[in-house]
């Protein structure tokens, strides 16, 4: 493949949430005739969708533009654009620093990104995108922004306040997605449980979740991002009695101490998050509960991080991913600035993930004997790899099935009898006529 210099590669660094914008953008830049390709030394024009949400995050935008700089320089690439959370927070820094850049823009500037080009926005479809990844699973990303006030937390100032899309969009959008082979969708937003309250007056995700399960084509649909200080009892409903909505919920714990829970500006108590496991657990005996912490926050003691280690281990979620805290400017946590050395903050996650190791080892082993219905990603050597309801793409386990065993299609379900456990994933074999 010869290079194009009329061609345009967008790099999407970060989140799910960023994935989504690079996708709609991707679109629009389609839409007006322009051409696109995976390959950045490919292209004579790259966009870069960074991500500014924590220190490493940041440096690996930064380190991303500096290698497009240099190929720039070399003369491989005629103009790099830097969009997205970083030099929305950033901009006047980042020109400062790095002027090589032709142009910098924020969050979401579909349009001025797309005039950039000499073309225009296409509103009414904006809610269409080129999928980055296998069609039959795909993001979608009910609202931006962010009104809770974390103190660790810059998403606010990069993303702005919190706002809903319309459900009559998101239904659009969903019927758009399911036409080209998506069979499950991942709900993300930067706090799921807050979707409506802006735009009807008060929390209506469970409205929202059953609107789109009713979209012909979509058999998973899998929630993410739900904030634990006002989890709805209707969604809980829901998860309950819609078959299409996973028994499966990623909710970002970030901490169990009060004391630090209070300095995090979480809204949340131990006890409510207690209260609030044991209700998902009792209304819907089969969940699975992904959540994610924070070690190493500026007023976490050792018998603060003794406490959280001791709630995980009782707690024994399904998934958990820890996270150093790094110190952000302009957060309210900024004055508290950074006493806990990398080493300590390294020692504290090590400890908790090598905890969720044998919880997770435990959990898998009760699996072995089962059924379960899977969902097929892709082949990768001796296996095919796929998800059960039980996982998220790009952050849970899989489940691997031998090639030998029966040929199977990426993007199709199977029900599978599992043989065989590791920490994270499950081995299955494909039961018989199913």
């Amino acid at each position: 493949m010869t290079k194009d210099n009329n061609k345009v590669s967008v790099i999407t660094l970060g989140c799910s949430k960023n994935t989504v914008d690079s996708e709609r953008l991707m679109n629009q830049l389609k839409l007006n005739n322009i051409k696109l390709t995976d390959d950045p030394t490919k292209a004579g024009t790259v966009i870069i969708n960074t991500c500014g949400f924590i220190e490493a995050a940041k440096q690996e935008s930064i380190d991303t533009i500096l290698n497009a700089v240099k190929l720039k320089e070399s003369g491989k690439l005629k103009k790099v654009i830097v969009a997205g959370c970083l030099s929305e927070r950033y901009k006047a820094d980042l020109q400062k620093e790095m002027p090589e850049v032709d142009v910098y823009f924020g969050t979401e500037k579909y349009e001025e990104i797309v005039k950039e080009f000499g073309g225009e926005l296409k509103y009414e479809l904006l809610g269409e995108r080129v999928l980055s990844s296998p069609s039959h699973s795909a993001y979608l990303k009910i609202s931006e922004g962010c009104d809770h006030p974390c103190s660790f937390c810059a998403i606010p100032i990069m993303r702005g306040k919190h706002h809903s899309k319309p459900i009559e969009e998101l239904v659009t959008e969903t019927e758009f997605l399911a036409k080209r082979g998506t069979k499950e969708l991942v709900v993300i937003a930067q706090d799921t449980t807050d979707y409506g309250k802006d735009i009807y007056d008060k929390p209506s995700l469970a409205l929202l979740l059953n609107k789109i399960s009713e979209v012909e084509g979509i058999e998973w649909i899998r929630l993410m991002y739900a904030y634990p200080s006002h989890f709805p009892d209707d969604v809980i409903e829901v998860i309950v009695a819609n078959p299409k909505v996973c028994k499966y919920v990623d909710i970002p714990l970030q901490h169990i101490s009060d004391k630090v829970l209070r300095s995090m500006r979480r809204g949340v108590t131990a006890e409510r998050t207690k209260k609030l496991i044991e209700k998902l657990r009792e209304r819907i005996p089969d969940i699975t509960i992904r959540t994610t912490f924070i070690v190493g926050y500026p007023n976490e003691t050792e018998k603060d991080f003794e406490e959280l280690h001791k709630f995980i281990e009782e707690a024994a979620f399904d998934r958990i991913g820890v996270f150093n805290f790094s110190v952000e400017e302009n957060t309210t946590s900024f004055i508290l600035g950074d006493p806990i050395s990398e080493e300590e903050k390294e020692r504290r996650k090590d400890v908790l993930m090598n905890l969720q190791k044998s919880i997770s080892l435990q959990k898998n082993s009760e699996f072995v004997g089962k059924k379960l219905k899977i969902l097929v990603d892709r082949v990768e050597g001796d296996f095919y790899i796929a998800r059960s309801y039980r996982d998220a793409p790009e952050v849970d386990g899989e489940v691997l099935i031998p090639v030998k065993s029966k040929k199977l299609i990426p993007g199709k379900f199977y029900t599978v009898e599992i043989y065989d456990h590791e920490e994270y994933d499950l081995y299955g074999k494909v039961v018989p006529g199913k």
